[in-house]
């Protein structure tokens, strides 16, 4: 379907908790929308419940943002710092007729809920204030004040991934634009901030919906023109069922902090409800390019960690060894409290191909290599010392002794030395390599041996071999 230009996107989310999973793919399905047409993609902070929001959760939310790279357009847009404007609009919809002050007590709208209840009805306002005199007001109510709504017909939202959507009038009451404390209501202030900030698309998820219909209200009762709308299909868990935290539904920093990288974190997110083929690899500029409001799905989509994990494997596979192990020192100093030589440095680079295509997260990267810079003798446990026994001790030190005459320590001058020793001994080649695998690393999984060895170089290999040996 064609756009018209400029596109203009937002994000708006409510400071009241942590940036979650799904948020932060509704913050990258519109930024992505917006980077595809040239547009500007906006962050705005609906931050009117004073008694909920928090500036710890404004800075999650601008951490999550930054940590995922998206980057939104000029200054963060504030909701709460507007609320004059809002006041102005109610103000307008008072003057045309459109809106009426309410003077129910909390009482009569409790027992209002009640008798629809037990009359089958929906529990919506019965507009009992719609057309009644203002001067029959109760003393003591501070009124809220709500919009009159049309009572027959239908709205229709022209969705670009639901189609059209159909909602009959009668089903939405008369809402409330105004707090009794004259604070805006979320409903009014959404319509007024969007239509201020020049918004042409909202993306969200779909539990929105009725909140179109309502808002599609206001915008036809001040003779404004809607954006378009686009409402994406909510995450389930594996199971089908609502995403919970049992699923894995954790904030973007909990992802962060696990270890899975920003662009394999955006790969995942996107593939949640939208497709392009059979691609499951996709680049952020390959995303901007091919993005469209057509390609998300109808459907919830299924987190699936197994997917991330895979996807998140592919991502370090295909990092620049240099980049990657300046990442995985910086785990190292901040997380374990090494502070590593030049040389370690080195090392962690030298043995970065091969350590890369094991891991799925930069923390089970880092975990992997941690034995190439523990200091010496290495802690062996589990397996590894179970391979140490004392017939392995002896072999161990024969072989220091065979390794030692070695001078060119390369992959095939090792090789061959190993070979030639298991053959001289009458061994098979894995009751050498086993044991010397455990004492090189102190672990049972590794690397080729051969390739392990030439990693930690001739006098570290040797050195810790000899410590296994005597121990």
């Amino acid at each position: 379907m064609p756009v018209s230009s400029p596109v203009i996107t937002r994000f708006a989310p409510s400071p009241t908790g942590m940036l979650h999973i799904g948020g932060g793919r509704t913050a990258l399905f519109n930024w992505l929308f917006a980077r595809h047409h040239k547009g500007q993609f906006f962050l705005r902070i609906e931050d009117t419940d004073r008694a909920r929001s928090t500036p710890e959760a404004v800075d999650a939310i601008l951490t999550g943002l930054k940590w995922l790279g998206l980057e939104w357009d000029g200054e963060v847009y504030r909701q709460s710092e507007h609320l004059e404007r809002h006041g102005e609009i109610v103000q307008s919809l008072l003057n045309l007729g459109l809106a009426y002050r309410c003077y129910c007590s909390p009482e009569e709208l409790a027992q209002m809920r009640e008798t629809a209840k037990a009359e089958g009805k929906p529990q919506k306002y019965d507009g009992r204030w719609r057309n009644r005199d203002p001067k029959d007001a109760p003393a003591g109510i501070a009124p809220v004040i709500r919009f009159k709504a049309p009572q027959s017909g239908e709205t229709v939202i022209r969705d670009r991934v639901q189609g059209d959507v159909t909602i009959a009038n009668e089903q939405l009451d008369d809402l409330i634009l105004m707090r009794s404390d004259g604070a805006p209501t979320y409903m009014l202030s959404v319509v007024v901030d969007d239509h201020d900030m020049g918004i042409t698309h909202i993306i969200r998820g779909d539990d929105h919906l009725t909140n179109a219909a309502r808002q599609s209200q206001i915008y036809a009762a001040l003779e404004w023109t809607p954006p378009a709308f686009a409402h994406i299909p909510l995450i389930h868990g594996s199971d089908g069922a609502k995403l919970s935290k049992r699923h894995g539904a954790l904030a973007i920093e909990a992802y962060r902090d696990m270890g899975y990288m920003p662009d394999a974190m955006r790969n995942y997110l996107l593939r949640l409800g939208w497709s392009h083929g059979d691609d499951e690899i996709i680049s952020t500029e390959q995303a901007i390019e091919w993005f469209n409001l057509e390609s998300i799905g109808k459907g919830p989509a299924r987190l699936d960690l197994d997917k991330l994990n895979s996807i998140s494997g592919a991502y370090l596979s295909r990092e620049d060894d240099s980049r990657l192990s300046a990442i995985i020192v910086a785990i190292f100093d901040k997380k374990m409290g090494y502070r590593l030589s030049a040389e370690l440095k080195e090392r962690l680079k030298t043995a970065m191909p091969e350590f890369k295509q094991r891991a799925k997260t930069l923390n089970e990267l880092a975990e992997n290599m941690e034995f190439l810079v523990l200091p010496r003798p290495l802690p062996v446990t589990g397996k590894a010392a179970k391979q140490l026994n004392t017939d392995a001790k002896r072999m161990l030190a024969d072989l220091e002794t065979a390794l030692a005459t070695v001078q060119t320590w390369t992959q095939e001058s090792i090789e061959a030395a190993i070979r030639d020793f298991a053959e001289t001994k009458g061994l098979k080649f894995g009751k050498v390599a086993q044991p010397l695998r455990a004492a090189l690393t102190g672990g049972a999984a590794s690397p080729g041996i051969f390739d392990l060895l030439t990693v930690l170089g001739r006098e570290e290999s040797l050195g810790r071999i000899a410590d296994q040996a005597a121990a």
